[in-house]
C-alpha cells in the first residue's frame, strides 16, 4: 500500500502498513497507566449506593437519620434532593410506524416513586472513605411495597402486563418498520417454492470490561468550574448531554476527562446518572467525589446488550435465489432509555437486513419494550451482530431443509463485487449504500483455507465412527464509521456524527496530534502516529498524540461503531493537508519558486525537477521565525479539521467454525475457527489481527457461554463471575485469520474499520457449526438457544 504525500506521485509507506508495536504499551505493562480510580484528589470524598433489591417496588420511604450520624459520613442525598434536575437524556429519536415520536420517560439520577429494576439508585453517600461510605449505606433504610414485574419484551408488551412506567401504554417505546412495503413482502412470500422460519432469542450479554466504570467530580468554587474525570469512551458527549440536558451549565464551566479506559466495548459510550449526580454533589458538598463501582454493581447497572426475541422468514424460488425476508423482533430496552439503547435495535439492526444478498424484498418490523431489568444498550457490534445472526442461521437453516450446499446458497445470492469507483454503490431495500465489496472473494480464501472437500469427506467418516462433526458458515457486512451527519440526523440522531482532528508542529518539527476519537484499547497512540509520520515524512518518536480531555481538544464525538480511523483518522489527515499547504507556501517563498512548483515527499519540500529542497523542520522553524516569510501568510503551523463523511464505512467477511459435539454429554469443542475479513487498507496489521481476535472471543462467548439470566422476579441469577460464564482461553483453538483488502472509496486512508468485525460474523458461524454436526448425525433440530451449554445440546439431541 502506499499514500499520496502531495507530490501527486505516490510514494513508498514507511509505517503504514506495518505491524509496528504499540507504543503505549510500554506504560501498560510496567503499571505505568493512569485510570479513573488512580486520581486522588485533595479533600477527596467517596461515594456508596443505595439500590434496590427489587426489580418493580413502590418506594414507601427512606430514613437517613442513622446513617447520616455514622462515621466519616459527609453527606447523604436521596431522590427528593435531586427531584427537580433533568434525568439523563437518550440520543437518538425513533419514531412509531405512524410517525410519532417514541415514549421517552424520565431517567431519574435517583429515584422518587418507585424502583424500576433491581440496582436502580434510591441513594447515594458520601464519606471519607470508602469502607464509611459502604458501611453508611447499608445503614440507609428503604421501605419498599413490591410489585408485579416482567422481564421478557414480548410478554411485557401485551395487555395487562406490569408497566414500568405509568405513561407508557402496554411497555412500547415504539413500534417501527424499516424496507418494502409489507404487502409486498407478503407477495413475495406467497409466491416462494420454499420459506425457511425460525424463531430464537438472541440472548442479553453483560460487557464486563476489565476496569470497572469510575467517575471523579471535583468543583472550583473561586472559579465556579466543574471537572469530572470518567472512564468514558467520549468524554466531550459526556460534557454535551450533561451540561445541555441535565444540569444545565455552560460547557465552558466544565472540563471532562477520560484518562486511560480499561475496555468498553460500547457500554461507556453511554452517559450514566452516576456522572451527573457526582458532578453536582461535588459543588453542594464543596468537596471531590469519587464513585468506583463494584463488579457486583457493574453487572446490575452496566449497560446491556442484544436481547431480542425474533421470528424471521426468508422466501426462495425454485432455483434457489432469495424473494424475499421478513423479520419481526421485540427488542428489550431494560427499564430506562439508555444515549443510543433506542437506535441499537432500530437502525443499526434493520438497517443492515439486506446482509451481502440480493434479496429484492426486505420487511423489518421491530417493537421496542420496557422490562424491569437493567437498560440495553450497544455492546460490541450493536445491532450488526443481531442482524447478521438472523440472515446467517437463515441461510443455513434453508440450505439444509431444501437439501442445498450453503457455500453455493450464499454464492449463488451474493451481491456482484463492486468498487464504488468505476461500478456505483450497492443500494440496499434498507436505506443504506454500500460503498465497496468482494464478498465472492472472502468466501472463496476461507474454503480454501478450511479445505472445505476435505472437511466434508472427514465429516462422513466421523458419523461412521460414531463422531459428530459441523461446520458453520457466516458470511456478514457491517456499517461502521458512524455518520454522516445529515444521514444519521434525518433517521433521528440528535448530534452530528463527525469528528474534529488537529495537527500542531511545533518550531523544532515535533508533531503534537489533538484528536476526538477516545482509546480504550484499539491503540490510537501508534496507529495515528503511523499515519502522520508518513504523512510528513518524519519519525514516529516526533508524533504525540493527545485524545481525552474537553480542556485540550476542541470537540469530538468519541470511539464507537469502528469509526476511529475512517472518521478520526481522516480529520487528522484533513488537518496534515492544510499543513502540507501552506508548507509548500512557505517553501516556495525561501527558494523563490511559485507553490505550484512545490512537491513535498518524504519530508521535503522540492522545487519539481531541481534538487532545490527544505526540509519539513526547517520549514517549521521558519513559520514559527518568521524572519523570511511571504508578507500574506500568517506565522505558525497549526490546523484543525472536522470531518463529515460522505458516508458510512462497509467492512464485511467471512468466519468459518469446526466444532466436534460428544454426543453422550453434548459438549461442544472447536476445533477450528476461520476469520477473512475485508476492513479495507490497514493501517497496523497486528492491531487489526487482535481486533479481530479479541471480538470473535466475544462472539464465541456469546455461541457457547455467556448470557444474563433473570428469574421471574427481575433478579439477575448470575451477576457475578462466579457464575456468568466468561470464556477462557484454553475454550479458544488457534484462530487461523487473513485479509482481503477492498478500499473505501470515500475516505483519504482506504479504511473501513476494524473493531467490531470479529464480534458480527463468529457468533452464527459457531451454532451453525454445532447444528451441522448435529444433523450429520441425523438429529434434525432446527435451533438451540444460545448459550449452547452441554446440556442444552444434549438435550435437543433427546428430542
Amino acid at each position: 500500500m502506499s499514500t499520496n504525500n502531495g507530490n501527486g506521485a505516490d510514494a513508498p509507506n514507511r509505517f503504514i502498513g506495518k505491524s509496528v508495536k504499540r507504543v503505549e504499551d510500554k506504560r501498560f505493562t510496567t503499571g505505568h497507566g493512569r485510570y479513573t480510580d488512580d486520581i486522588v484528589l485533595p479533600h477527596q470524598t467517596y461515594a456508596a449506593f443505595v439500590r434496590s433489591q427489587y426489580a418493580h417496588a413502590k418506594i414507601v420511604s427512606v430514613n437517613i437519620t442513622t446513617a447520616k450520624a455514622m462515621p466519616g459520613v459527609v453527606a447523604i442525598y436521596t431522590g427528593a434532593h435531586v427531584a427537580e434536575v433533568n434525568g439523563v437524556p437518550c440520543g437518538w429519536q425513533v419514531n412509531f410506524k405512524n410517525g410519532t415520536p417514541m415514549k421517552e420517560p424520565k431517567h431519574p439520577l435517583l429515584v422518587t416513586d418507585k424502583a424500576r429494576h433491581v440496582g436502580d439508585a434510591i441513594a447515594i453517600v458520601i464519606a471519607r472513605s470508602k469502607e464509611e461510605a459502604e458501611d453508611a449505606a447499608q445503614a440507609v433504610e428503604v421501605k419498599y411495597e413490591e410489585l408485579p414485574c416482567e422481564i421478557d419484551a414480548f410478554k411485557a408488551a401485551q395487555p395487562g402486563a406490569p408497566l414500568v412506567h405509568d405513561d407508557v401504554p402496554n411497555n412500547i417505546c415504539y413500534d417501527w418498520a424499516l424496507g418494502n412495503p409489507i404487502d409486498e413482502v407478503n407477495a413475495a412470500m406467497n409466491s416462494a417454492s420454499h420459506v425457511t422460519t425460525l424463531e430464537f432469542v438472541n440472548q442479553r450479554l453483560i460487557p464486563n470490561a476489565i476496569e470497572p466504570r469510575c467517575y471523579n467530580a471535583s468543583y472550583d468554587r473561586i472559579h465556579d468550574h466543574y471537572t469530572l474525570y470518567t472512564s468514558s469512551q467520549n468524554p466531550h458527549v459526556i460534557r454535551l448531554l450533561m451540561c445541555a440536558f441535565v444540569l444545565g451549565i455552560p460547557e465552558h464551566k466544565v472540563r471532562v476527562v477520560s484518562p486511560d479506559v480499561g475496555g468498553g466495548f460500547g457500554s461507556k459510550i453511554f452517559h450514566y446518572t452516576e456522572e451527573a449526580l457526582l458532578t453536582w454533589c461535588s459543588k453542594h458538598i464543596g468537596r471531590p467525589v469519587k464513585w468506583t463501582a463494584e463488579r457486583s454493581e457493574s453487572f446490575l447497572t452496566d449497560a446491556h446488550g442484544r436481547d431480542h426475541i425474533t421470528k424471521a422468514e426468508m422466501g426462495f424460488d425454485n432455483d434457489g435465489k432469495i424473494v424475499a425476508l421478513r423479520v419481526k423482533t421485540y427488542a428489550n430496552l431494560g427499564a430506562y432509555l439508555s444515549t443510543f439503547g433506542s437506535c441499537v435495535p432500530s437502525y443499526l439492526h434493520g438497517t443492515l437486513m439486506q446482509g451481502l444478498y440480493t434479496t429484492p424484498k426486505i420487511n423489518i418490523d421491530v417493537t421496542a419494550v420496557f422490562t424491569h431489568t437493567t437498560a440495553v444498550d450497544a455492546y460490541r457490534g450493536a445491532g450488526r451482530p443481531e442482524a447478521t445472526y438472523v440472515l446467517e442461521r437463515l441461510m443455513d437453516l434453508a440450505a439444509h431443509e431444501m437439501k442445498v450446499d450453503p457455500v453455493e446458497l450464499r454464492f449463488k445470492n451474493f451481491i456482484p463485487p463492486f468498487d464504488g469507483v468505476t461500478q456505483p454503490g450497492y443500494q440496499t431495500q434498507v436505506a443504506l449504500q454500500y460503498d465497496s465489496g468482494n464478498y465472492h472473494g472472502v468466501l472463496e480464501k476461507g474454503l480454501q483455507m478450511l479445505g472445505y472437500d476435505d472437511f466434508r469427506k472427514a465429516q462422513k467418516e466421523a458419523a461412521h465412527n460414531g463422531k459428530l462433526l459441523g461446520v458453520g458458515f457466516s458470511t456478514y457486512i457491517e456499517a461502521c464509521g458512524i455518520a454522516p451527519s445529515s444521514v444519521v440526523g434525518s433517521l433521528g440522531a440528535r448530534a452530528g456524527l463527525f469528528e474534529f482532528g488537529q495537527v500542531r508542529v511545533q518550531p523544532t518539527g515535533k508533531v503534537t496530534v489533538f484528536t476526538g476519537s477516545h482509546s480504550h484499547g484499539q491503540g490510537h497512540e501508534t496507529t495515528f502516529a503511523q499515519v502522520v509520520a508518513d504523512k510528513l515524512g518524519i519519525s514516529m518518536d516526533d508524533v504525540h498524540i493527545v485524545h481525552g480531555d474537553t480542556g485540550k481538544i476542541g470537540f469530538g464525538m468519541g470511539t464507537y461503531g469502528s469509526r476511529s480511523l475512517a472518521v478520526g483518522g481522516t480529520a487528522i489527515v484533513k488537518s496534515i493537508e492544510k499543513i502540507i499547504e501552506k508548507g509548500k507556501k512557505i517553501a516556495a517563498h525561501l527558494l523563490e519558486a511559485s507553490a505550484d512548483d512545490i512537491d513535498f515527499a518524504n519530508g521535503n519540500f522540492t522545487v519539481k525537477g531541481t534538487d532545490k529542497s527544505i526540509p519539513f523542520a526547517n520549514i517549521a522553524l521558519t513559520a514559527y521565525v518568521p524572519h523570511k516569510y511571504p508578507d500574506d501568510l500568517e506565522p505558525g503551523l497549526d490546523f484543525s479539521s472536522f470531518y463529515d463523511p460522505a458516508n458510512f464505512t462497509y467492512p464485511f467477511g467471512c468466519h468459518i467454525a469446526v466444532v466436534e459435539v460428544d454426543k453422550e454429554t453434548g459438549k461442544v469443542t472447536l476445533k477450528r475457527f476461520i476469520a477473512v475479513d475485508d476492513v479495507g487498507n490497514i493501517i497496523n496489521p497486528m492491531i487489526v489481527e487482535g481486533q479481530i481476535h479479541g471480538g470473535v472471543a466475544q462472539g464465541i462467548g456469546q455461541a457457547l457461554f455467556e448470557g444474563a439470566e433473570y428469574d421471574n422476579n427481575g433478579q439477575l441469577t448470575n451477576a457475578s463471575y462466579m457464575d456468568y460464564c466468561m470464556p477462557r482461553a484454553d475454550d479458544f483453538p488457534m484462530y487461523e485469520t487473513a485479509t482481503q483488502i477492498t478500499p473505501c472509496p470515500h475516505n483519504p486512508l482506504g479504511v473501513k474499520g476494524a473493531g467490531e468485525a470479529g464480534a458480527i460474523g463468529s457468533t452464527p458461524a459457531v451454532v451453525n457449526a454445532v447444528l451441522d454436526a448435529l444433523w450429520s448425525g441425523g438429529h434434525e433440530v432446527k435451533d438451540i438457544r444460545m448459550p449452547l451449554t452441554s446440556e442444552r445440546v444434549w438435550r435437543a439431541m433427546q428430542n
